[in-house]
This record gives structure tokens, sequence and C-alpha cells, in this order.
């Protein structure tokens, strides 16, 4: 699915209007309609509507909704924000079809008005302002605003919440309205995949408004969203004529004196995630662990608390590195003899990062198409410091480009980064996988699956959607706080069948 900017959308709503001849309020009928379609489906019947309502079209979209919902027999009430000299044409024209219906379904109120005593019970409808928005919020909606952030209602926000901006991270987001829940049309925005702005935006729900699809296909973005359309056309189901050796051999590197754990994980998440054979690389300390916790894999010792070398595998081992390997002076040097002379596309995580971090002069010997995973701590190592996290990931597209390489910036919604630029969101996961050893999990998938033959453009995006989906399953089966990741690891299998049957 792609992203857009704020006038991308704008463009696309003029196209649709003009190729499928129709008026810009048939479509806002549309929008309305369908927000209309998900309220009734997620409210009781008898739930009463409090619509709040801006002077521009996202006004528009709201009066529209109070409307459609009286007619079915809800409770509900708009009040209109008089903060512009004049309301958009297609707002007004709502507004008067409304109070033609019945006038006291609308209250317009004047600058420095609020609303006071709603009920709790009440749920909010936010259709303030839209992704027109192209300055902070002031005075008195931002007044506004912050009175209707403290109370305790249901907020549910139409398209955006109202003074978020779509396509940046405002300095200052106590202007912003924080809902539980947002009715966005057609796409993501991007400020909803990144934690200042997303986590007032509640849960995401995205409404088909049918927007032309040639525009769409047409227009270049390089944002885009990893859905299950995106990685079912990546998966490739298995041969029935196949062995072993055609799905590769995955060599997990790392492990060192009481962080055996990490590799270990790694390990059985490439053997679950598909690789024919997996080997781990691990300093003596951890032969008894691997063998017992993995016995499906090989096992190399190098070192005896410590990784002091790097060796023994062939040009045909997909590698992935760090979890768990610790900085050790004999591990660093080892690693740097390494990365060196190894040429092929390698899966960078963890200690391994941190080493990259102590000598960034060794950036430049990555190898090309290498993928690396860091989270915003391990990347601010790496890259520097940045003032937001979208200031962050397009300082990750810089560095993508800069080195060729994959980029896996770990978070919420993780984002992939290509060595052309493209920035791709993940949607699966959620917070029960922010627990010890899920990156390392998510190493070992990657691994795998370079080992089964995928581009690294390929591993990337369905390793991220595969590891999100799993602790996804993992979570409804035993909620987010209890979830591990090993829960992660077993649940591979599930999303692998999810996969086949799409």
């Amino acid at each position: 699915m792609k992203l857009f900017t704020a006038s991308q959308i704008k463009a696309c709503d003029a196209y649709t209007i003009h190729a499928s001849s129709i008026s810009s309020f048939d479509l806002m009928e549309r929008a309305a309609a369908r927000c209309v379609e998900w309220l009734t489906a997620h409210q009781p019947k008898d739930t009463v509507f409090v619509v709040l309502c801006g002077s521009g079209n996202n006004g528009g979209d709201g009066l529209a909704i109070t409307r459609m919902l009286h007619r079915m027999g809800y409770g509900v009430k708009a009040f209109l924000l008089q903060f512009a000299d004049k309301l958009s044409e297609d707002c007004e024209m709502n507004l008067k079809k409304l109070q033609h219906i019945d006038a006291s379904l609308v209250e317009i109120l004047q600058p420095d008005a609020f609303i006071t005593d709603i009920p709790a019970n009440i749920v909010i409808v936010d259709a303030i302002l839209g992704t027109g928005l192209n300055r902070a919020v002031e005075g008195w909606v931002a007044d506004f605003i912050n009175h209707i952030n403290q109370l305790p209602n249901r907020k549910i926000a139409i398209d955006i919440p109202s003074g978020m901006p779509g396509d940046t991270i405002p300095a200052d987001t106590e202007q912003v309205l924080g809902v539980d829940h947002t009715l966005s049309f057609q796409f993501y925005k991007r400020a909803f995949l990144h934690p200042e702005t997303g986590r007032l935006a509640g849960d995401i729900h995205i409404l088909d408004i049918d927007l032309n699809q040639t525009f769409i296909e047409a227009t270049a973005t390089n944002y885009n969203v990893i859905d299950s359309l995106i990685a079912g056309s990546i998966y490739k189901p298995r041969q029935p004529f196949s062995h072993k050796g055609t799905y590769g051999t995955a060599l997990l590197v790392g492990g060192s004196h009481g962080m055996m754990g990490a590799i270990t994980l790694s390990a059985k998440a490439a053997m679950r995630a598909g690789a024919g054979k997996v080997r781990a690389l691990a300093p003596e300390c951890g032969y008894t662990i691997l063998q017992t916790a993995v016995p499906e894999a090989m096992f190399i010792t190098k070192g005896d608390k410590y990784i002091s070398a790097i060796s023994g595998y062939t040009d045909d081992d997909k590698i992935g590195i760090g979890p768990g390997m610790g900085t050790h002076e004999y591990t660093i040097k080892a690693f740097a003899d390494f990365i060196e002379t190894y040429k092929n596309p390698l899966v960078i995580d963890a200690d391994a990062i941190n080493i990259l971090a102590k000598q960034p002069e060794l950036l430049h010997k990555i190898p090309a198409d290498s993928i690396i995973t860091p989270h915003p701590k391990e990347f601010e190592k790496l890259f520097g410091k940045t003032g937001n996290s979208m200031q962050r990931l397009e300082l990750a597209r810089t560095q993508a480009m800069r080195y060729n390489i994959y980029i896996i910036l770990k978070d919420r919604y993780s984002a992939v980064v290509t060595p052309e630029g493209e920035c791709w969101y993940n949607i699966t996961g959620n917070a029960g996988m922010a627990t010890g050893g899920s990156g390392d999990v998510l190493t070992g998938i990657l691994t795998s699956l370079l080992a089964q033959g995928y581009s690294s453009y390929d591993a990337a995006l369905l390793g991220v959607y595969i590891h999100g989906r799993a602790g996804d399953l993992a979570a409804e089966a035993i909620s987010q706080e209890a979830l591990i990741a090993g829960d992660i690891v077993n649940e591979l299998g599930s999303v692998y069948k999810e996969l086949a049957a799409s």
C-alpha cells in the first residue's frame, strides 16, 4: 500500500472527482457513509454522539456524519467551530442540509466558546481539522483541543486527529487531539506510523472510499506500507521435489559468556523460518546450551568465553551476525578481520552494530545489499542524533543510499529503508514484542530467508512482516504482557500457513 502526502491525497481526490464524473460533495457523502458504517458497526444502538466540526471539508464530513447518524436513529449533535471567515463550499452545503432537517442538530460555536458538561458515556467524533493543516494550531482552537483532551470520553477522529499534520511531526504535540480510533480515508498518513504522533491517533482503520486506482498506481512515492498483500506476493511456497540443500544454510554468529540465549533464539528462528540447514558459530561456553536447545543446528566453536575468530564458513552460507556477541577486544578484532574479506550480503544486528559504532571506518566495508537492524539508540550511535523519529528515518534513507545497504529501523512500526531510498513501514507487531530477544528472532528470520534464496529486498520486507505477524498471533494467544521472544518463534508456522493460504 502506498503512502501519499497530503498534497498527493488532495490530487487523488480531484482526479477521482474528474474521472468518475462526480462532485466533490458526492465524494464527501461517500466518505461520510463509510465512517457511519464503521461507527454503527462498532457502537451500540443507544450510543449518543457529539460531532465536533471545523469550517473546512473535514467539518463537512462531520456534518454529513451527523445527518446520517440522525436518520439511522442515533442520538447525535454537531458543534461547528466558527474559526474562519467562511465555510468551505461543501461544508456549507452540509450545514444547510442538516439545518433543513432540524436546526437543533447543530450548534455554531463562536470564538472562545467551549462545550462543558459532556457526560462521559457520550462518544466524541473529531472532525475539526483535516489533512490540509499546514501550520501549528493556536489560539482558541488550540485551547479547545486541549479542553477536549482533558475529557474522559471515547474519541474517534475522522481521517486524521485535529492538529496533527499528516507529513511531519510538530515540535509541540500538546495541540493535537488524542483519540482512541482514527478512521482514515484510503491511506495511512506517515504521522500515524511514528511514535510522537502515532500514540495520539489510537487504532487506525483504513476506510476504502473508492479513490481512483489509475491515479494511485501511476503516482510515485518513496513511502509504502507492508501489508498482507505485499507479503503474500513475495512469499515462495516450498516445491515438492526439493531437499534441504534447496533451502540453503544459515550461519548465525554470536553469543558470549552469559549471553548465549540471544544466539540460541536466532538459531531457533532460522530453523522455524525455513532454512534447510542452520549452523551457529559461538564460543565454547555455549556448546552444551546450543546443542541441547537447538539440536537441529550444527555448532562451530570459536573461542572460550568470547568469539575470537569468524571462520569456517563457505561462500554458500548466509550469515547473520551480532546477537549476544559482546564487544570484547578479541571479538572486535575478529569482526573487523571478517568484514574486511567477506563480500556477500550480511544480516548485522546487536553487538555487531555496537562494534561498527566503535569503529565507524568499518561501515565502508559492509558488503553491498547487507541488512542492518538497529533500534533507535543503536542507530543514534551509528549515525548521530536527530530531532524526532521522522528525521531519524530520513537520515536512515540517506545512509542506506550512501552505504548501499538495507536498514531496518526497529520501532513500533519498523521501517525498511532500501539503497534506492525507498521506505516501507511494517504494520504488523505490537507492544508485547518490546521484550528481550525479539530482535534476535528477527535476525534469525532474515538470515533464514537469505539462505532460502530471497533477495535482500524481499527478505527485509517479508522478514519484518513475518516477525510482526508472529508476534500478533502470540499476543492474541497469551496477551502482550506475557509474550516472550520464544513465543514469536513458536508462531512462525502459523504465519507461513496464512501466507500459503493467501
